[in-house]
């Protein structure tokens, strides 16, 4: 197995903030993460002078690369040694394409400057930011040989799915002279000579790369010495101040996107306090849960206040008595009232949207990625093409004749105006009865809507252990409610008179000045937030620090690494067995899981993959800490230095307080179940 690192920046670039290179800690770097090869890929740049000087200083292969911007995303492009004069060539081509941090260029020019791409090795960012679309992953994929990820979470993931690119994790550092610590970031290949052929052939084939040398990708390194850590879930244990927050710290600056939830951070301090910030997180995640429901529902509300009924309704008498005057006052019809513009009705202009909405969905079926398969199975791609350009025609037939019957109603309007004033008739109003009886249509529908939006209904669930999170909706039952949902703002109790009538609240909210109508959608249904405990009751203050762990540990799910530092401190064994260790163990089956512990209820029935254990030595006034690694079923535990520890003591001492404690301990609970 060969440790190599193909993303590495020597240059300040547009898109870096500035950094000194220092030839010196390169070298460092390649020693201490013991690399067989690696790649220099600045930002849109090849510095060819650069390069040979770091080829020269270094006893490994250096590979010439450059991180293009390409479609908004990053591509390292690497080449081998055999083609650096044609490289140079193709890359200064980059640096003119993209003159700065704002440009990219396009598949089509990156093929133009660099030829046949299958000489290169090409790396997208995948589950890296800026990612690579799927339009143009999918425009590479005969060039591509892996994907770039930025943690060991999302590399095991990749790795476990053959429909996933073969996953790459490399450092992305900058090698400066204030380089404070060497990144863990690398990747492991299954071959001899790492030639640039042997690289490019192991990053086709998933079984072929590796976090680790040894144990694969059981463990990975974490902390800036490259010392190992299990990717499921490992446990630390050691004597008080012997290095086990310290080691947190250090997993905790050494990686990125890392949950950590530190000793007494969840544990109530003051009730009081407690219950106030309590209320404040729910009142949060009950907006939240609240706009993420209703956001459906603003579309309605946002169309229907459009709907003026009241001027409707006017318009309407307007007509009706105009028809009248001018049947009953016939005789006094003119030249000018006679001609045929004269009670001319103007064109309907009938909306485009839903044309536009359809369009837009035939494309996305057509530009969709990740469900190609299915939706060729039933549609041909051509036939869709074909639907989207026919559809377009008539979008665009559509606009012309828009266009022409606004110039024409432009023209009726000024001839009648022009019309009316030189005639003594009645000129009949102009009104368009299939729009107003529409707007009557939308009103009912917008009623009937907002009636069954304030049906009482649950409508989610989230199970925690021996905890719910339940959110459910129902009308508000006052105005003190309404005031409360518009931020404790405005008085509502002339608006509530209006509520059962969901149009004429809408008309009584628009009249409330302390509403914006960004937020009349806030005001229809209320949609609560509860936490409820295992018998269906509101959390007690000493739950509430238990539904927090819970509840963060879960969260975690959205981080890379998690850390926990001793939960012990600060909750109760029959809590941690029944509820905290199976979450841990869930979660630890996706992401690398770090907990600190003293407790054997957590560190000896949690089933650990992977045993960690500080210990502190102080030689005067220096103080050094020493972390010895191995798995729960080793007789040893062993440091990098090759310093060991009896697993069995190690446990014993550090969950049972020694051998002979947990023997009498062990005893007594005999006698009292006896």
């Amino acid at each position: 197995m060969k440790k190599i690192d193909l993303h590495i920046h020597t240059l300040t670039t547009a898109s870096d903030s500035d950094f000194e290179f220092s030839l010196e800690a390169f070298k460092s770097y390649v020693t201490a993460a013991e690399l067989a090869a690696l790649a220099v890929t600045n930002h849109n740049v090849f510095d060819r002078g650069q390069f040979e000087q770091i080829s020269d200083a270094l006893d490994i292969p250096v590979y010439p690369g450059i991180e293009i911007d390409l479609c908004k995303c990053h591509l390292l492009l690497i080449s081998d040694l055999t083609r650096l004069d044609e490289f140079t060539a193709a890359a200064s081509k980059v640096s003119a394409a993209i003159p700065d941090a704002t440009a990219s260029i396009t598949v089509k020019q990156l093929i133009d400057f660099f030829g046949d791409l299958h000489d290169y090795l090409l790396i997208p960012h995948y589950e890296k930011k800026p990612k690579i679309a799927p339009e143009t992953l999918v425009s590479l994929s005969e060039y591509v040989s892996a994907g770039e990820v930025d943690s060991a979470k999302k590399f095991i993931r990749a790795t476990r799915d053959d429909s996933q690119l073969v996953p790459v994790l490399f450092s992305d550092t900058r090698i400066s002279t204030s380089l404070a610590r060497y990144p863990s970031r690398q990747t492991f290949i299954n071959c001899g000579d790492p030639s640039f052929s042997a690289i490019k052939t192991c990053l086709a084939d998933r079984t072929k790369v590796a976090l680790t040398e040894h144990d694969g990708n059981k463990l990975f390194p974490a902390l800036p010495d490259g010392e190992l850590i299990s990717t499921g879930l490992n446990v630390l244990l050691g004597q008080r101040s012997s290095g086990k927050s310290y080691t947190l710290d250090e997993i905790y600056e050494s990686n990125e996107s890392v949950k950590y939830i530190r000793q007494f951070d969840l544990v109530q301090q003051d009730e009081a306090a407690d219950e106030r910030s309590f209320k404040k997180d729910v009142e949060r995640r009950r907006r939240n849960s609240a706009d993420d429901f209703l956001q459906g529902f603003k579309n309605v509300v946002d169309h229907i206040t459009e709907v003026d009924r009241s001027d409707n309704h006017d318009r309407v008498d307007d007509y009706v008595q105009t028809l009248i005057a001018s049947a009953e006052e016939c005789d006094r019809n003119d030249s000018f009232s006679n001609t045929e513009l004269f009670n001319e009705t103007a064109f309907s202009m009938p909306s485009d949207s839903p044309l536009k909405d359809l369009i837009g969905s035939v494309r996305q079926l057509i530009e969709n990625i990740d469900h190609r398969d299915t939706i060729e199975k039933h549609v041909q791609p051509d036939a869709l093409k074909r639907l989207a350009c026919e559809l377009i025609e008539k979008l665009r037939a559509s606009t012309l004749l828009k266009r022409r019957k606004s110039i024409v109603n432009d023209l009726v309007n000024d001839i009648k105006e022009s019309l009316k004033v030189r005639s003594a008739a009645i000129q009949v109003e102009d009104v368009d009865l299939y729009d107003v009886a529409l707007d009557d249509r939308k009103i009912e529908r917008f009623d009937a809507i907002v009636t069954g939006l304030r049906k009482p209904q649950e409508i989610s669930r989230q199970s925690f252990p021996d905890f719910a999170v339940v959110t459910e909706k129902g009308p508000f039952r006052g105005a003190g409610e309404l005031k409360k949902a518009n931020g404790n703002k405005g008085a509502f109790s002339t608006s509530y008179t209006s509520y059962s009538r969901p149009y004429e609240y809408l008309q009584a909210l628009k009249e409330n000045e302390s509403v914006s109508p960004a937020d009349f959608y806030k005001l229809f249904a209320n949609v609560s937030f509860r936490i409820l405990n295992k018998h269906g009751f509101d959390v007690s203050g000493g739950e509430r620090s238990e539904f927090r762990l819970l509840r963060e540990i879960s969260d975690a799910q959205n981080y890379d690494i998690l850390l926990i530092d001793e939960p012990e401190s600060s909750f109760d064994n029959l809590f941690l067995n029944d509820s905290v260790n199976s979450l841990l163990k869930d979660i630890s089956r996706s992401m690398p899981v770090v907990i600190v512990t003293h407790s054997s209820t957590v560190g000896a029935s949690v089933g650990a993959d992977y045993l960690l254990y500080t210990e502190k030595t102080v030689d005067g006034r220096d103080v050094s800490y020493k972390l010895y690694r191995g798995y729960p079923t080793d007789d040893q535990l062993t440091a990098d230095d090759g310093s060991s520890v009896c697993t069995y003591d190690l446990l014993m001492n550090s969950l049972e307080a020694g051998e002979s404690v947990y023997e009498e301990r062990r005893l007594s609970y005999a006698v009292a179940k006896n």
